[in-house]
């Protein structure tokens, strides 16, 4: 019938994807645990962040962790310490983490390549160093029992439904914001770069400024997951800017598939469901995790949603 959407011309529309993406957000909790959920939303945030500076921005960063571990321990001290409310202080995380990204990307975007992913490395090496020292971070022990507070006061986060409504608004905000980044002027200039930087150059483009600003982007996004989750687990801890959290958000996004708005998603359900039923194996999840990395780049090159994307488009 003329004018009717097959089925795989409805998955490749965006907006059919992203109700169903906000279904399966309204589901989840009454099929799994909340508490699993929250986590697997924060770390879908985190990939999703990461994604917009790999995918969109043509750039590898080795150092993501350091945006999302330490705006997770600013916002459990703000919590905790400076008695700040859940939004203020998930707020005083992203602002850190914008801050911090602004410094790393000035440093960094000068470089391209396997340079710039060494220099990120090596920058949230030593964020990470600095974490272990610092005081306010509580050193090896970490910051513990973060009280959830109240929302602007008035409601109390400490019951997990109520709390996953809150992570899921957040998230949800986040990939709007993700997706608006990626449609506006600004976006189609920063594919422009990746694609064909020397052009883009000779059209008058400032390529380090765009750059620079997807960068800050990118990490303040990176802090608004690390902060949210710190309220979610209770816990900041050396985990969270650990080089390894680097490297997990890079297995989330490929394996999801990078340059695609939701594939990091699901990228990071597959990669935390993993941690989360392979747990009794101790070590051998990251031998586990490293045997799906391989599958996936060897198998599915585009990642689950190019894959996906690809199928439906032959069946289309």
């Amino acid at each position: 019938m003329a004018g009717s959407l097959s089925l795989p011309s409805l998955v490749r529309d965006e907006r059919f994807v992203a109700l169903a993406m906000v279904a399966l957000i309204a589901v989840a909790p009454f099929v799994a645990y909340p508490f699993f959920v929250m986590q697997v939303l924060c770390f879908g945030l985190f990939a999703c962040a990461f994604n917009l500076l790999l995918g969109y921005g043509g750039l590898l960063s080795f150092g993501h962790a350091a945006f999302f571990g330490l705006a997770s321990y600013v916002c459990a001290h703000a919590a905790k310490v400076w008695g700040l409310t859940p939004e203020l202080a998930i707020l005083s995380g992203a602002v850190v983490a914008a801050l911090l990204g602004l410094v790393v990307g000035a440093l960094a975007i000068r470089r391209q390549g396997i340079y710039f992913a060494m220099i990120t490395l090596g920058l949230a090496q030593m964020v990470q160093f600095y974490a272990t020292q610092a005081d306010f971070t509580g050193g090896e022990d970490g910051i513990q029992g973060v009280p959830r507070g109240r929302l602007f006061g008035a409601i109390d986060l400490s019951d997990d439904r109520v709390l996953y409504i809150v992570v899921a608004v957040i998230v949800l905000a986040g990939l709007f914001a993700i997706h608006r980044i990626v449609h506006s002027p600004f976006g189609q200039v920063m594919k422009a770069i990746r694609d064909n930087e020397p052009r883009s150059l000779s059209l008058g483009y400032d390529a380090e400024r765009f750059k620079l600003l997807m960068f800050v982007l990118s990490a303040t996004l990176a802090g608004v997951a690390g902060a949210t989750k710190a309220l979610v687990v209770r816990i900041a801890s050396l985990t969270d800017v650990h080089w390894t959290m680097s490297g997990l958000v890079v297995l989330m996004a490929l394996v999801g598939g990078t340059g695609t708005l939701f594939g990091p998603m699901l990228g990071a359900l597959v990669v935390v469901t993993m941690e989360h039923y392979l747990a009794p194996l101790g070590s051998w999840v990251t031998v586990a995790q490293g045997a799906v990395f391989v599958i996936c780049v060897l198998a599915f090159r585009d990642g689950i949603a190019g894959t996906l994307s690809k199928l439906l488009r032959k069946s289309g």
